[in-house]
C-alpha cells in the first residue's frame, strides 16, 4: 500500500478537497481514496453529508426490516481481499437482539448487528444517472454492507426510508475509533488439550456447533484446523480458489460462497459460469452474482470436514496473512439435505500441501 497523503482528518473540507484532487488524476473507488489519505470510508463519505448524503439514525434493525420496499437491488458485501456482489430483493428479513437474517431466494445475509455503528444514504451523479444507496459501517468507519438501487428499483420507497431515518444533525464529517490490532495472538499449541479437541471435533452434528467448540478450546478457526490432524482439515495450494471456480464452472456445480466481515456474511447458492482474471483478482462475472478475490491476499486455504446428521460437510475456506476470515466455499445444501457428491469429489480433487 503506498504511503498515505498527509491530510487533516478532523477537518471534512480538507479531506473533501484531497478526495476530489485524488479523483482529478484518475478513476479512484472511495475505499481506495480512503486508503491513500490515511483515513477512513466512512470519515471521506461523509465529508459529503449536507449534501449527497444524509446521516442516518435511529434503530437500523427496523430500516433493515424494511429493505424490501427498495425492489431490485444489488447487496455488496466485502473484506479487504473479497467482494461479493448479488442482485435480487430483500425478503424473508428478520432480527432479534443483535443477530439480523435476510432469507431470500437470492439475497441470503447473516448481519451482526452489535458492529453496525453508522449508516447513511448516498444519491450520487454518475454521468446522467442517479445513483442511489444505503451504506452501513463499523466503528472504526470500515464499510460492512450496501445497498444500491437497480434501475428498475422505487426511488420513492428510498426517499421515504432515507427521510424517516435521517438524523437530526446533518454536518459533514465523522469520528470514528482507531483500527484495534489484528486478530489476538493465539494460544500457544502445547496449551491446547488437541485430544480433548478432535473429540469434540468427531461428535459434532451441526456445522454451527463449530463456533462453540472454537471458545470452549479457545483457539482460533486457523489453529483449530492446524490441529484437528488431516481427518478433519487438511492445507491446500494459494492458488485452489481459481481452481475451484473452474471446475464448478465446467462442472455445472451449484455452490455456496460466503464473503463475510464483522458485521456481515453475503452468501450466493447456486452456479458460478464466467471465471475471468484481471491482475491479481479472479472475478466471477454473471448476471446477478459477482465475486471479485484477491489472489494474492490469499494466504492460507484448507479443506475442512465436520460431521452433522446429515453426514461430513466438506468446506474450502480461504484466509489472509493474519488469519482473517476471506471466503468459504460449499457445496449447495441445506439442513436435513447431504452435500452433493459432485461437490464433495470436486473439493477433495484440490492437491493437498
Amino acid at each position: 500500500m503506498s504511503t498515505p497523503v498527509r491530510v487533516d482528518a478532523n477537518s471534512p473540507q480538507a479531506l473533501r478537497e484531497a478526495w476530489h484532487a485524488l479523483t482529478a488524476q484518475g478513476r479512484l473507488r472511495i475505499r481506495e481514496a480512503a486508503q491513500k489519505l490515511g483515513v477512513s470510508e466512512a470519515q471521506l463519505l461523509a465529508t459529503g453529508v449536507g449534501g449527497h448524503v444524509v446521516r442516518l439514525g435511529g434503530d437500523l434493525r427496523d430500516l433493515m426490516m424494511r429493505m424490501g420496499e427498495l425492489g431490485h437491488v444489488m447487496a455488496l458485501t466485502r473484506n479487504e481481499a473479497a467482494v461479493h456482489e448479488k442482485d435480487g430483493n430483500y425478503t424473508n428479513i428478520s432480527h432479534g437482539d443483535q443477530v439480523g437474517l435476510v432469507l431470500g431466494e437470492d439475497i441470503d445475509l447473516r448481519l451482526f448487528y452489535d458492529k453496525w455503528t453508522f449508516a447513511y444514504a448516498v444519491e450520487e451523479k454518475v454521468g446522467s444517472e442517479t445513483r442511489r444507496s444505503f451504506q452501513f459501517f463499523d466503528a472504526c468507519g470500515d464499510a460492512i454492507h450496501k445497498i444500491y438501487l437497480r434501475d428498475d428499483a422505487d426511488p420513492f420507497a428510498f426517499e421515504a426510508l432515507r427521510d424517516a431515518w435521517a438524523a437530526p444533525v446533518q454536518i459533514p464529517g465523522e469520528t470514528v475509533l482507531p483500527r484495534p490490532a489484528s486478530l489476538k495472538p493465539e494460544r500457544s499449541d502445547d496449551a491446547v488439550d488437541v485430544e480433548a479437541l478432535r473429540a469434540d471435533w468427531h461428535a459434532m452434528r451441526d456445522t454451527h456447533q463449530f463456533f462453540g467448540l472454537l471458545r470452549k478450546h479457545q483457539v482460533s478457526r486457523t489453529q483449530a484446523f492446524r490441529l484437528a490432524g488431516e481427518a478433519f482439515a487438511k492445507p491446500l495450494f494459494t492458488n485452489t480458489p481459481a481452481r475451484v471456480l473452474q471446475a464448478a464452472a465446467a462442472g455445472a456445480l451449484d455452490i455456496m460462497v460466503f464473503v463475510g466481515n464483522s458485521g456481515c456474511i453475503q452468501i450466493h447458492t447456486g452456479p458460478v459460469k464466467r471465471i475471468e482474471r484481471m491482475g491479481p483478482w479472479i472475478n466471477v462475472l454473471d448476471p446477478g452474482f459477482n465475486l471479485h478475490l484477491r489472489e494474492d491476499l490469499v494466504a492460507q486455504v484448507w479443506l475442512v470436514k465436520k460431521p452433522t446428521t446429515d453426514g461430513v460437510v466438506t468446506s474450502i475456506e480461504l484466509f489472509d496473512a493474519q488469519g482473517e476470515f476471506i471466503a468459504y466455499f460449499f457445496g449447495k445444501r441445506k439442513p436435513g439435505i447431504p452435500e452433493t457428491t459432485g461437490w464433495r469429489m470436486l473439493a477433495e480433487s484440490m492437491g493437498t500441501r
